[in-house]
């Protein structure tokens, strides 16, 4: 009762259990994952279902309201659902921060890897994780995904469908496993939490390129990655593996760091990474030109591009990446969103949420 009183301003009645609320507000051995449920039966399970309608060209608004009436009767009587829609970006980083003080037992991004990286940065606030503010509630809040998006790459990783009535009735169930993530740190720069991937230069200009394709589907991560090498240079660099010594690595095209295998609406890029494993994939491309993209761009999808020559994977705890040439130009991106340049660090912070799975 005491999330529904705390997120009781600002809402309506949507049905009997359902409440909505609009903030005015703007190849290796793969770990198995360990589940656990902390759910109580003698209470309700308060449930925030944070929907980005935008999503997918609008098509992710129009799914959720067709998957409602099965959302509501499958976890109705059991639950607290309460539906929060985005208004804008970072939207969902701030009620996300807001339902786990107030001690929800989950927040469920609805769509595609763009919300869900938005609300695993919500679980953090100044480089620690949010907690409950409510002292008589002792459980964490987990992390829930129906996957609605245009690529819902970390979905791939767990071998999840795009079936919304699947997703719920994994919700429902309530299992949990305890899932890594990627921190993105430098100076003057606020830790930046991902789930799925981080990429250094070309993936990193092809993402940015990619958004103003969108209503190609698919396709708009290909034509932004081909957008993307119109003028591009390959760079050297500088880098250091698990506080080492540094390294010059020369003609880098792009670097990948995944926390999970997928980027790029089904490219396996990271093939050997898991959210399980306690650490980073980090694969380097060196010297490749346009022409090599399109050639190998099967492979690059179905991940059995390791063994090419000129590029390299590695495990890692971090990562750290510099710009030789002081100029200031290599672009970062995680999971889709731009964060700036070089230089950063990459680390990885081992089991530190709860996702129902």
């Amino acid at each position: 009762m005491m999330m529904m009183e705390a997120f009781g301003r600002g809402m309506h009645m949507a049905a009997a259990t359902t409440m909505v609320f609009r903030s005015e507000l703007q190849p290796m051995m793969t770990p198995e994952p360990v589940f656990s449920s902390s759910f109580s039966p003698s209470r309700q399970r308060d449930l925030i279902f944070i929907v980005n309608p935008q999503g997918c060209n609008g098509k992710t608004g129009r799914q959720w309201r067709k998957i409602l009436p099965y959302l509501r009767s499958r976890l109705g009587k059991e639950c607290n659902i309460l539906e929060s829609i985005t208004s804008g970006p970072c939207h969902a980083i701030d009620i996300t921060r807001e339902a786990i003080r107030e001690g929800a037992d989950a927040v469920v991004a609805v769509g595609g890897d763009g919300t869900l990286h938005e609300v695993v940065n919500g679980f953090f606030w100044a480089g620690k994780p949010v907690t409950c503010q409510m002292k008589d509630l002792t459980h964490s809040t987990a992390l829930g995904l129906i996957p609605l998006g245009t690529g819902s790459d970390f979905a791939r990783t767990l071998r999840w469908k795009k079936d919304p009535r699947e997703a719920i009735d994994r919700v429902a169930r309530g299992l949990r496993s305890r899932i890594d993530v990627g921190v993105i740190t430098g100076e003057s720069f606020e830790n930046h939490y991902f789930i799925n991937v981080a990429d250094i230069h070309l993936s990193a200009k092809a993402g940015f390129y990619a958004s103003r394709y969108k209503s190609f589907g698919k396709l708009c991560y290909v034509l932004g990655a081909l957008h993307a090498f119109m003028g591009h240079q390959n760079q050297d660099l500088r880098i250091k593996f698990n506080e080492g010594e540094w390294e010059t690595w020369s003609r880098v095209t792009t670097v990948c760091v995944g926390n999970a295998k997928y980027f790029g609406g089904g490219m396996k890029i990271t093939p050997n990474a898991t959210p399980y494993s306690g650490n980073l994939e980090a694969v380097i491309v060196q010297n490749f030109k346009w022409h090599d993209f399109i050639l190998k761009l099967q492979k690059l999808y179905n991940g059995t591009h390791l063994s090419l020559e000129n590029i390299s994977a590695t495990s890692v705890l971090s990562i750290e990446l510099e710009d030789i040439s002081g100029n200031g130009g290599i672009h970062i991106q995680s999971d889709g969103e731009h964060l700036g340049f070089l230089p950063r660090k990459i680390s990885v912070l081992p089991a530190a949420i709860e996702m129902i799975c």
